[in-house]
Parts: C-alpha cells; sequence; structure tokens
C-alpha cells in the first residue's frame, strides 16, 4: 500500500524570503512533505535545510509539529529554523571555518 504524505503548509513570509534569497544569488527549492524542511537553498558552493515559521503568528503557531520536531531530531546534517529573512541570511553567510 503507498503512504499517503500530507503536502507541506506554507508560512506566509515564504514567497518574500525565497524571492530575497534569489535576488542575492541562491538557488531555492521549496520542498513538499509536511516534515521535512520548507526550503532547500544553495548558495556559495554550499547547501542549507531552513524551516521557515511565520514570526508574525503567535509563538504557539511557530513551534515544530510533532512530525517535524521527529525529523529535526533525526537528521545529521544542517537544517535552520528560521522565522525572519534575516535569520536565513545569518545561515547562508555564516563562517563555518
Amino acid at each position: 500500500m503507498a503512504v499517503m504524505r500530507r503536502a507541506a503548509q506554507r508560512d506566509a513570509n515564504e514567497p518574500g524570503i525565497i524571492d530575497k534569497a534569489r535576488k542575492l544569488g541562491a538557488s531555492v527549492q521549496p520542498l513538499n512533505d509536511a516534515d521535512i524542511p520548507d526550503l532547500l537553498i544553495g548558495f556559495r558552493g554550499r547547501n542549507f535545510l531552513v524551516e521557515l515559521k511565520d514570526g508574525d503568528k503567535v509563538p504557539s503557531k511557530r513551534k515544530l509539529r510533532p512530525g517535524q520536531k521527529r525529523w529535526h531530531e533525526r537528521w545529521r546534517g544542517q537544517v535552520a529554523k528560521c522565522e525572519t529573512w534575516e535569520e536565513v541570511l545569518a545561515v547562508l553567510t555564516a563562517d563555518t571555518r
């Protein structure tokens, strides 16, 4: 039997963040599974997974859902939870040396 996956819910701030990242020169791929991060961003030869939460929503609506929390706990690579463009930019430009 095929597993039915729920489509990811999109946050209101996502289109603006995607637009700003692309204007910065990044590649952006929205991801469409309910439990994985919202965006895969390629910038300066590196890849970033970004979970967006809408900073305009009440704090309880900005938390990871149970499936997202499980995914984040199991993931052994980079992933960032961001609410604003400034937080995404900080992730993209952080010095990892």
